[in-house]
């Protein structure tokens, strides 16, 4: 268990990187980033769901100033709650509405960040029961980020057994990923097992190219190189 100590300091780090859910970015069109090559045509919710995708990675690897990260995600939660209720049977926006919300926590930081973990925990079970493979089983590898970076209980609700769990189903579902072999890597960096660590963050390294995700792309991958440099 946890000491109270580096609970603390764990929780007080909460997806200042991409972990969370950052946790778990699928390959969503983005319509500013799309290749110019053809024309896609997005449903609706897709719509939706790419602007709150686009408007995230900008908040997340763009602004610097934490004032105007904190205001900007605070704007986006709310967007993010109103497409979740107006797609009440799909898993894609509670997915997001997730990420959303955890990386909110990540920038309060501190205890009162408990609060909107364990919303975006629920968030995500909630997309599980829909669809578990939505967004390339997304939801599973934001979940299992969620369980080992939150502290213990008495604290909070964090698990190594249960982060484990959901980060290698993740993985059976999309094995060449570059989310769920980075944070499987990070996971495992964060249990000591780092030459295992190693082996997925490179794997990680090597996912193909998200030809609609250029800036989360070079995010996450700066993310890696600087785990990898820290082993």
């Amino acid at each position: 268990m946890k000491t109270l100590y580096t609970s603390k300091l764990l929780l007080s780090a909460l997806l200042v990187t991409a972990g969370f859910p950052a946790l778990a970015q699928n390959a969503m069109l983005v319509p500013d980033e799309m290749p110019q090559v053809q024309e896609v045509v997005l449903s609706p919710m897709d719509q939706d769901i790419a602007s709150l995708q686009k408007e995230w990675a900008r908040i997340k690897y763009q602004l610097s100033d934490k004032k105007r990260q904190l205001s900007a995600i605070h704007t986006l939660e709310a967007n993010a709650s109103k497409i979740t209720a107006k797609y009440p049977n799909k898993a894609e926006p509670r997915i997001w509405e997730g990420i959303i919300v955890s990386t909110d926590a990540g920038f309060t930081g501190g205890l009162s960040a408990l609060g909107k973990v364990k919303t975006a925990k629920k968030l995500f079970e909630g997309a599980l029961k829909i669809n578990s493979k939505a967004m390339d089983g997304s939801a599973y590898t934001s979940l299992g980020s969620l369980y080992y970076q939150v502290p213990g209980w008495p604290i909070g609700f964090g698990s190594d057994d249960k982060a484990e769990e959901y980060l290698k189903k993740a993985l059976s579902i999309n094995p060449n990923g570059i989310d769920p072999n980075y944070f499987y890597g990070d996971f495992l960096a964060q249990d000591g097992r780092k030459k295992e660590a190693k082996v997925y963050f490179e794997r990680a390294l090597q996912a193909p190219d998200r030809p609609s995700r250029p800036l989360a792309d070079t995010g996450r991958r700066q993310e890696i190189k600087a785990a990898l440099a820290k082993l």
